[in-house]
């Protein structure tokens, strides 16, 4: 199979174009410069330069490609629309990256008991997600409603994704984040409690459930991508752990929004995101360990402990 990845150079779409090379297929990737271009091409990636903007492209590669896997860009509506365009009326797919934050809400730290289901992106469902994610929850909507154009089409709503990338990038958002900043200062940081929760899943198992949705998901499926889940504080005394480091500390919301900024640090670092999914159901069994084990026995601390804050 030739399949056609937006975002080959990223975590998500590198650690899924790896697999797909692994499994025996061909894989294009969309990149942005020449330099890019041939580290693809020594990966055996075929890259296809150019840009989300570039619409005319992403339809010809799409509709020349077996399957479709955008990786790059969740909430850029111009390159889903061209890449539907490309496999109308085809019968293939479409794998669209989308992420749990979609349910994520300002806790400030503080825990929640509330689990979202696949249900909320069902016909008839009363959700509404925060005004922040509206234009997201649409986009992933739209891709479901496309299989009524032939196309089929599958939403993978990824949580909290923990483990080393197999592509160009190495590192995923939360984790490395908080990593970054304990190598910097000496102290791993959580924001107020840290009771909040996200679930999680490992980027090989992530990346597994690419491949099986490529071939087997029916069209106008919607995933969550998860397999278990963990407090930030939890997640904050792992790395403590793993670095050997004091206990974790926590920061107020004002400190942690300084050295973070109001989106990483409300949205993603101190908010809830807890999500079930069906994935199972394609044949998917996640076979690695828990974001916790992954920190303390597998991730990679190869930047010295600083003393910076």
């Amino acid at each position: 199979m030739r399949v056609f990845v937006t975002g080959a150079t990223g975590y998500i779409g590198g650690s899924v174009a790896d697999l797909l090379l692994r499994s025996g297929h061909q894989v294009e990737g969309l990149v942005r410069s020449e330099a890019k271009a041939r580290e693809l091409e020594r990966r055996g990636i075929a890259p296809v330069l150019g840009t989300l903007d570039d619409a005319v492209l992403l339809t010809a590669r799409a509709r020349a490609a077996d399957a479709v896997v955008n990786a790059a860009d969740s909430d850029h509506r111009g390159a889903v629309e061209a890449l539907v365009e490309g496999l109308a009326g085809t019968g293939r797919a479409l794998v669209h990256t989308s992420g749990s934050s979609i349910v994520s809400t300002d806790a400030r730290g503080s825990a929640t008991e509330e689990v979202f289901t696949e249900d909320i992106v069902a016909p008839g469902s009363t959700w509404r997600p925060v005004e922040e994610k509206t234009a997201r929850v649409a986009l992933d909507r739209f891709v479901l409603d496309a299989a009524g154009s032939g196309v089929r089409s599958v939403v993978l709503c990824n949580s909290l994704v923990y483990g080393h990338g197999r592509g160009m990038a190495r590192d995923s958002v939360q984790v490395p984040v908080l990593a970054r900043q304990a190598r910097a200062s000496g102290t791993v940081r959580y924001i107020e409690e840290g009771r909040n929760i996200w679930s999680t899943v490992h980027v090989d198992d992530m990346a597994d459930l690419y491949l099986r949705a490529l071939t087997d998901a029916p069209a106008g499926s919607f995933h969550f991508v998860e397999n278990g889940e963990a407090s930030f504080a939890d997640i904050s005394a792992s790395l403590a752990t793993a670095f050997g480091l004091g206990p974790a500390q926590p920061w107020d919301t004002d400190t942690a929004v300084a050295h973070w900024g109001h989106e990483l640090a409300l949205c993603v670092l101190a908010s809830n995101s807890r999500v079930r999914g069906t994935a199972t159901a394609l044949g998917w069994r996640p076979a690695h360990p828990s974001v916790l084990e992954w920190i303390e026995k597998d991730m990679d601390l190869d930047c010295p402990i600083g003393s910076g804050t």
